[in-house]
């Protein structure tokens, strides 16, 4: 797929991946609709585009997903078309599973999963309407394989890859593309806003994240997945890169090093 005048909705589009992508895509002639809670720094990253005058601000919250159906909808009276929704908005969590309050891992499950779901439902029949479309989803490596201290948060995404995968089964017949985007470390502040077991700020930069692979990295590779119409990539550099496959092949040892893993790395 040529990304040339083509219109992609980001969720999460204010910091991190999402800015990152938003700024690569519309380098390569897209028009970009951002989204996200915070409409200042949608603002700023509107301002940083390629064209910053073609690209749409469209405000919302993950956590209500019971909204996100009527605001799509208005929404699309202005853009028009959607060639690519983004699903990109997220939120981490870190802490045992046996710490971790029920409502925390709701919340976590509210965005991750359930936000992700009600954007692609919400614009599933424009996208059929026009006869083609791509649904890509930011899930995780940790929504392929399980490890320590993130139980609530690798569920959302083993969720949402699952989801994805039906969804591209169902929907491939109508023209509808699915990308799973499975990110490993990467350098932005999902740690440091990640949810503890209790509910409260986890307001640490983990190591592993601090050393991942730079989110420009990431959302050019994003691109390159986008522009081939692959259905998955995996994201990342070291053991982030090839833990799924030393789980596929090498299960045992693979389960060693999960149990070794500090779980604040």
């Amino acid at each position: 797929m040529n990304l040339a005048n083509k219109t992609i909705w980001i969720t999460g589009a204010s910091s991190g991946i999402g800015k990152a992508l938003a700024i690569a895509c519309s380098k390569q002639g897209a028009r970009i609709v951002l989204s996200s809670r915070n409409t200042e720094a949608l603002e700023q990253v509107k301002s940083s585009l390629t064209s910053s005058q073609q690209h749409l601000i469209v405000p919302l919250d993950l956590a209500q997903p019971e909204q996100l159906n009527e605001l799509v909808v208005n929404a699309m009276s202005q853009i028009g078309r959607v060639d690519v929704l983004v699903n990109n908005g997220g939120i981490g969590q870190r802490g045992f599973a046996c710490e971790t309050q029920l409502d925390v891992q709701r919340k976590v499950m509210e965005v991750n999963y359930f936000g992700a779901i009600a954007m692609t439902q919400a614009l599933l029949p424009f996208m059929k309407q026009q006869g083609q479309g791509t649904i890509a989803t930011v899930a995780s490596v940790a929504g392929l394989i399980g490890g320590k201290s993130m139980a609530g948060y690798s569920a959302s995404k083993h969720a949402i890859i699952g989801y994805m995968d039906c969804l591209r089964a169902e929907e491939t017949i109508n023209g509808i593309k699915v990308l799973n985007i499975c990110p490993g470390f990467v350098q932005t502040q999902i740690s440091v806003n990640a949810f503890r077991g209790d509910g409260s700020k986890f307001d640490e930069m983990a190591s592993s994240i601090a050393n991942g692979i730079a989110v420009e990295d990431c959302a050019d590779q994003i691109v390159t997945a986008l522009e081939k119409d692959k259905a998955q990539v995996i994201i990342g550099k070291g053991i982030s890169y090839w833990a799924p496959t030393v789980y596929r092949f090498f299960p045992a040892i693979f389960r060693r090093l999960a149990a070794a893993k500090n779980y604040r790395e």
